[in-house]
């Protein structure tokens, strides 16, 4: 890929890094990210297309000769950019939205780990016929663990021992996103592993 043209989705810290990485690298030639911000300035050139924006993103991309794409947030591959692009033939750096709804939702997350025999927590799904104060009374072994089945910028987790907070989160989310799942709390250190999959084979991330 030398000389390759790089759109970089997103306007975080992530894509900073991302930017950064990028050029230092030989095989790049341009880089690009849409919309980026302060610290993407002098990286890459930025652009005014929202990282919500699939269709504008991929208008974004042909219109650059993009190699190459790589989406920061999950959000946008959840709304289908990497599927929006397979359909021009511009590889993205990210998965289609069918897989990204791991991240996507934390109920089809529950479901793949089940089906796949990982070992998960257990846990409730609570929509609006639930009865919350039957189902906190059920995972009473304190903290509560409450999830918001969608993307939720960091935000969508609350581990409580107050059980008017743990209620409130509970009929909020339901409120906003139809569903929520109260989790059992499981104590110990948390661990992250990366893995990079191309379909035949992978890589761990240190």
């Amino acid at each position: 890929m030398a000389g390759s043209v790089v759109l970089v989705v997103g306007s975080g810290g992530r894509e900073h890094s991302i930017c950064k990485q990028l050029s230092s690298s030989q095989l790049v030639a341009e880089i690009h990210c849409s919309p980026g911000n302060a610290g993407t300035v002098g990286l890459a050139t930025n652009h005014s297309v929202s990282a919500s924006d699939v269709a504008g993103l991929v208008e974004l991309a042909s219109s650059l000769g993009a190699d190459l794409v790589v989406a920061g947030p999950e959000a946008p591959l959840c709304d289908g950019l990497a599927d929006a692009l397979s359909v021009v033939d511009i590889p993205c750096f990210g998965p289609v939205a069918k897989l990204a709804n791991l991240e996507g939702s934390k109920l089809h997350a529950k479901q793949v780990m089940r089906s796949a025999g990982v070992p998960t927590a257990d846990f409730h799904v609570l929509d609006e016929d639930s009865d919350i104060d039957a189902a906190l009374d059920d995972f009473s072994g304190n903290p509560w663990v409450v999830k918001r089945d969608v993307l939720a910028g960091g935000k969508g987790v609350v581990v409580t021992s107050d059980r008017a907070e743990a209620k409130m989160f509970i009929a909020a989310s339901i409120a906003s996103d139809g569903k929520v799942l109260l989790e059992d709390f499981l104590p110990g250190e948390e661990a992250s592993m990366l893995v990079i999959m191309d379909g035949s084979g992978f890589v761990t991330l240190p």
